[in-house]
């Protein structure tokens, strides 16, 4: 372990330059002859459009184009892809019934985008927008994703009877009713997984131009925009969109202040300012601000459940089946369908021998903004489901949580363990990290700090979530990098950093294998004409695969220099070592630096260089044990997080003080969304009634406790070589779990079972009333 390499704990080295104010975000970026667009949105949640007239902003000051669905039509421009459908029951296919950038004939959510004003000034696209009165014809709206497939729900599209778009399906269903049919007990529970609205930090922004002359005068297409990965962006857009080949589009991604999945999708609005900037033969950029964010923003979430366990006599268990309502929106986004089925489902084992399990999703349509992965993926939704069900079947069966999940768990000697939802986990030792947790939280102490807080009229609560999820395998990953005769490498790779540090880690991973100091290292990310070979940030992957394709572009890398060295030091490649950005023939202190050998080849003409690639369909399954301590006041209902928890096993860390900053966040974001975030739709108009910060509640630094954190490296990864297991959504998958399980332990003497989450003061006052106790 180098002073600068994998394992040391470096602050983040692109801090100095951010915090001095020197980062370069989208909206940064400006450009001779810009314009400005506006999306123009529908107020109604589902209605038909009688009429569209835009023949008075057209003709407003300083107008360049007012353009709606029909102007794309014409010019051949493609819906909004749907990227992952699945296969559903009896080989039935998702029903994908189109994404128009702009709605034709029917507009069915709040913020559906209806028209796109573009002018000379920000102020001019506004008021012009304001022109644009479409003449609608209101219809019948369903938001509530329990009641969607009622018989009497409004139908969103034709072409999905009953609102269902998939209906599937995973696990052997005839032999898990087999294992409950045998069962000793059986326990069910309800629940929902709440919608939640992503707030990045940094609104979505959108900068296209067109520039005719380039390409050798075919003309091409430049984005800037925010996203987790430009290549897949340009590659997406020209398939799918504008049918041209990707050749012909550049997507620069600067800056990216927080995207947590949202970024990753194709918008309307990128699809608009490229096109637009082509019509009106001038760059056009759009952003939106925070009330549009809530309107156009990839929401997430939004379950309906029900679980069932069953236990044979000494409290084992024997199957698992679930079913699952599942919310899309009014449309697909990118990845919608597989989010709740292929992401989620192969979870729903979690940490436990459970023979068989059977997973039931129906995903349907509601007259709601489209949902997509959001910080998990659909792993947070299978923990929550799990470990809220595991709680709640040891507690029916009179057992400590603790105990029974001790009972039940995949132990050490057993892996490699697949389990019935054909997921094998390679490493760890699961009850191990239960047991860290609970000696960390004083567990057989709680029973006298629950009765100090009952004598101060308060319910106390302790509560654990054994969470694991599958990570880092999706698809390739490439990087390059190039050394100048200074000594200083830059390297180019394909993911994108949003917050997470890459630019440090990536540095660690180089300055272990070449010796380099930070400051000899620039990472460039988000640029499609870099690299050829790319997977984009997403799903925990980027160290994984990032750091696998550093270290064969770092094989090639040295592998050249030796041959180099080799010619400087008249000697034969087999006699030469290299350590410490130096090659040296073996038993003799003759040496040349990696920084003069790679002088010599520039003057050779051939800058020292190296590539690499890396392809994994293997996860990785990292785990842990989030635990939480909580006080209810039952006049009031609120919740004060006293202790938080956790016990984690990334495998091999390469900086341990980023990975801290990631479980931190992951949390942040679980316990805003355990008891605080409510999106809420109004049941009859279809309205966002949480459509603003005002109505919307994130969470703040003093709704937190510090985060006790405690990094296991014990269990390396056994299926890639550096050892290492995604670290960037466990907080979020873990937190929400723990929360609950400690909100209902606190209350179960009252006699409450469950409290769906958003678990806000209000829900949890009615909880308590509706259990007798006060007035």
């Amino acid at each position: 372990m180098g002073k600068f390499g994998i394992g040391q704990g470096l602050s983040r080295v692109e801090d100095s330059r951010l915090l001095r104010g020197e980062g370069c975000y989208s909206d940064d970026i400006r450009l001779a002859g810009e314009v400005h667009g506006i999306v123009v949105r529908s107020p109604y949640a589902h209605a038909r459009i009688v009429e569209n007239d835009l023949t008075a902003a057209r003709a407003a000051p300083g107008v360049l184009g007012v353009f709606s669905a029909a102007d794309l039509d014409a010019d051949g421009i493609g819906d909004i892809p749907c990227l992952a459908p699945m296969t559903g029951k009896n080989g039935s296919a998702t029903v994908q019934p189109g994404h128009p950038v702009l709605a034709r004939e029917r507009v069915r959510h709040v913020g559906d985008p209806v028209a796109f004003v573009v002018a000379d000034t920000l102020d001019a696209a506004r008021d012009a927008a304001e022109l644009v009165m479409p003449d609608y014809e209101e219809l019948p709206a369903v938001v509530d994703t329990g009641a969607a497939r009622d018989p009497r729900a409004p139908q969103i599209w034709d072409a999905a009877p009953g609102n269902l778009c998939l209906d599937w399906e995973q696990g052997d269903k005839v032999a898990c009713a087999a294992a409950f049919a045998e069962a000793a007990k059986v326990v069910s529970l309800e629940l929902v997984n709440n919608r939640v609205v992503v707030n990045a930090l940094e609104p979505r922004v959108a900068l296209g131009v067109y520039d005719p002359d380039d390409n050798a005068g075919q003309g091409r297409y430049t984005l800037y925009s925010g996203n987790q990965g430009a290549h897949r962006v340009r590659n997406w857009l020209a398939e799918h969109n504008f049918h041209e080949p990707p050749e012909r589009f550049h997507v620069i991604c600067p800056d990216v202040g927080g995207s947590f999945g949202m970024k990753i999708f194709i918008y309307a609005e990128l699809v608009l300012v490229l096109w637009a900037a082509r019509r009106v033969g001038r760059p056009v950029r759009w952003c939106a601000d925070r009330s549009e964010s809530f309107l156009c923003d990839a929401q997430s979430r939004d379950h309906v459940s029900r679980a069932e366990l069953a236990l044979d006599g000494e409290g084992r268990i024997l199957a698992l089946r679930a079913a699952t309502t599942a919310a899309m929106g009014a449309y697909l986004s990118n990845f919608a369908p597989f989010i709740p089925t292929g992401c989620s489902a192969p979870m729903f084992s979690g940490l436990y021998r459970i023979p068989q399990v059977y997973v039931e999703v129906a995903c349907v349509f509601t007259n709601t903004v489209p949902v997509d992965a959001y910080r998990g993926a659909g792993r947070p939704e299978a923990a929550y489901l799990v470990e809220r069900l595991i709680d709640h079947a040891a507690r029916e069966i009179g057992e400590t949580p603790a105990a029974f999940r001790r009972r039940n768990f995949i132990t050490p000697d057993t892996l490699p363990y697949r389990t019935a939802t054909g997921v094998t986990y390679d490493s760890g030792d699961f009850p191990a990290m239960m047991v860290r947790a609970m000696q960390a939280v004083d567990w057989q102490g709680f029973d006298r700090r629950r009765e100090k807080a009952r004598a101060a009229g308060r319910y106390r609560g302790l509560g654990m979530a054994c969470y694991v999820e599958a990570c880092g395998s999706s698809g390739e990953e490439g990087a390059r990098m190039v050394m100048a005769s200074d000594g200083h490498l830059i390297l180019d790779i394909g993911t994108q950093t949003n917050g997470q540090g890459h630019a440090t880690a990536y540095g660690q991973i180089l300055a272990d294998r070449l010796g380099l100091e930070p400051d000899a290292i620039t990472v460039r990310q988000g640029d499609s004409d870099r690299l050829s070979v790319t997977g984009g940030t997403g799903g925990s992957r980027s160290i994984h695969m990032g750091g696998m394709a550093i270290g064969g572009a770092c094989d090639v890398f040295i592998e050249r220099a030796r041959r180099l060295a080799g010619d400087m030091l008249e000697a034969a490649e087999a006699d030469i070592e290299f350590s410490d950005s130096t090659f040296i023939i073996v038993g003799t202190d003759r040496q040349v630096t990696l920084t003069e050998v790679a002088g010599e080849a520039e003057k050779r003409g051939d800058p020292l260089q190296g590539e690499g690639e890396h392809r994994d369909a293997t996860g990785t399954y990292p785990n842990g044990c989030h635990l939480c301590e909580l006080e209810v006041d039952p006049e009031t209902g609120r919740i004060e997080v006293l202790r938080y928890l956790v016990v984690d096993d990334f495998g091999t860390l390469i900086n341990p003080l980023l990975v801290a900053g990631q479980v931190h966040g992951g949390t942040a974001q679980g316990l805003g969304q355990a008891l605080l975030e409510d999106t809420r739709y109004d049941g009859d108009s279809g309205q966002l009634l949480s459509g603003s910060l005002m109505d919307y509640c994130l969470p703040r630094a003093d709704d937190l406790p510090s985060i006790e954190l405690t990094l296991v490296e014990d269990y390396p990864c056994t299926t890639n070589e550096m050892g290492v297991k995604g670290a960037g959504e466990a907080g979020a998958i873990g937190a929400c779990p723990a929360i609950i399980n400690a909100l209902v332990d606190a209350l179960s003497p009252l006699g409450v079972r469950h409290i769906d989450m958003p678990a806000t003061p209000e829900r949890v006052w009615r909880a308590i009333r509706n259990a007798g106790v006060g007035s």
